[in-house]
Parts: structure tokens; C-alpha cells; sequence
């Protein structure tokens, strides 16, 4: 069947396709899905999506180039795969059926990896992932380390993360410039507010300065003058002295939310 997808398709680049080819892999991602129903977000050559149906109660595959749609819909005959042409992120819960979903298991193209992250937070779901490298290290960076970041804090805070194994770039077609990897990830029970989240992302785009400083730098954003800012935070004590980035996500949410408590009082 690749054979055949390549011969009548070509990447698009502003997709972002690097579609996978290995077996082994699918194989080795795919074992997940035993008995449950499974939601496939780019099936591409559909590698992977003939491994989920050998393994998941269901399948749904979505797929956004029409060209693959269409090979797709040929190329594979399993009563379990409901193949859907539509972009993922704009599909509605019922369109895609998302109710009876369990889990996602998918090769994320690169330029859509925060987004996926994101769609499972807000679903609650489980997923196993094929990600770019150097995004799976920002994911599970811990503080005090160079790529500590706002997604470490976030992944740490919201999910449980598992990294499952390593994916070479030559597993791909056409080869990108970077490897992958391969995660288990599963939301964890607390929550973060939309106002946490937004303080917590103001905190880490000043990562490198005294939390004192980085509080004064986003004035602007949080529509006060920095004597407020001033004023709302002097119940940290010795915090505001250490450096964002060496704060753990646990203290960096607990100042957040200290933070968004001082400024309501305003």
C-alpha cells in the first residue's frame, strides 16, 4: 500500500507531512490501542492506521488532504476504521464522535504539537504520541535546566508523561531534519484555571530574571502600574529573589495563584 500512496501523493509541505513508514513503529504504538477505541489525527499513508485496526475496537482516522482521504478510503477495508476528511481542529465534538472516544494515538506533524496537547487537555484524554525530539525535552525538562519552559510547567502540572522510545528521522518519508519520540501521556485529576494558566505563562516568558522582575516586566500585560504589582506581591517573601527557571511547576503555580489573589483585591 505505500508504495502505491507515494505514487499518487505527494507531502505537502505547509501540512507538515513527514509521513511514517516503519512497520516496527506502528507496531510498537499501535499495541496500545488494544480494545479500545482510538482516534488517529493525520493518518497520512496510513501506516499506523491498519495497525490500530488489527489491535483498537475502533478507529477514527481524520485526515485533511483530500488525496489521502481518497486513497485511504481505497486502500483500507476494516469495518472497525471510520475514516473522516476534515481538519481535526475544526471538527465538533459530535461530528467526530468524541464521546466514545478513549484514546488518541497518532504521528503529530511538528507545527501541530502544542496544538494536540492542548485538544487533550481539554478532552481529558490519554494519548500516545510520535513528537518531535527536542518537543518531547521541553515536555519533560525539569527546572533549573536549559530547556526548562512554559510547556515543561504545563506537561508537568496537567499530565503524567512517559517517554516511551526514541524514533529516528529515517523512519519518516521524506526524512525530516529532526527525530521524534514516542510518549504515554494521561491527564492528571487537578485542573489549571484560564487565569493560572495565563499567569503561569507570563512567569516563564521572563524565565531568566528574579521573580520580582519578571512580575514588574509584565505589567503591561496585566494592566497595572508596577506599583500595584508591587504591592500585590509582597506576601512572596524570599520567592521573589530566586530566578523563574529555578522554581519547580508545583511553586510556580503556587505563586501564580498567590499573584492572582493579591491583584483581585485591587
Amino acid at each position: 500500500m505505500l508504495g502505491n500512496v507515494q505514487m499518487y501523493t505527494k507531502p505537502i509541505k505547509s501540512l507538515g507531512q513527514n509521513f511514517l513508514k516503519s512497520e516496527e513503529i506502528a507496531e510498537a504504538e499501535a499495541v496500545h490501542a488494544q480494545g479500545k477505541v482510538v482516534v488517529e489525527l493525520g493518518p497520512g499513508y496510513g501506516v499506523l492506521t491498519k495497525r490500530l485496526c488489527k489491535h483498537a475496537k475502533g478507529v477514527v482516522a481524520v485526515e485533511k488532504d483530500a488525496n489521502l482521504y481518497r486513497l485511504l478510503k481505497a486502500e483500507i477495508n476494516s469495518k472497525k476504521l471510520r475514516l473522516i476528511h476534515a481538519d481535526f481542529f475544526k471538527l465538533s465534538d459530535s461530528e467526530m464522535g468524541a464521546d466514545k472516544i478513549e484514546m488518541m494515538i497518532a504521528n503529530v506533524p511538528y507545527n501541530l504539537s502544542s496544538k494536540v496537547i492542548e485538544w487533550l487537555l481539554a478532552h481529558r484524554m490519554e494519548a500516545i504520541l510520535c513528537l518531535q525530539k527536542e518537543f518531547v525535552e521541553h515536555m519533560t525538562a525539569k527546572c533549573d535546566t536549559d530547556k526548562y519552559s512554559r510547556l515543561s510547567v504545563m506537561s508537568e502540572l496537567c499530565f503524567s508523561v512517559t517517554k516511551i522510545m526514541d524514533v529516528p528521522r529515517g523512519n519518516f518519508f521524506p526524512v525530516p531534519k529532526v527525530d521524534s519520540a514516542i510518549i504515554y501521556i494521561k491527564p492528571k485529576e487537578a485542573s489549571l484555571s484560564a487565569d493560572e494558566m495565563g499567569m503561569i505563562s507570563l512567569l516563564m516568558q521572563h524565565k531568566k530574571k528574579r521573580l520580582r522582575n519578571a512580575l514588574l516586566d509584565s505589567h503591561s500585560y496585566l494592566n497595572m502600574d508596577k506599583s500595584k504589582i508591587s504591592e500585590a506581591a509582597k506576601g512572596l517573601g524570599h520567592e521573589l529573589e530566586e530566578r523563574v527557571f529555578k522554581l519547580s511547576p508545583t511553586e510556580i503555580l503556587e505563586i501564580a495563584r498567590k499573584i492572582e489573589r493579591a491583584l483581585q483585591k485591587e
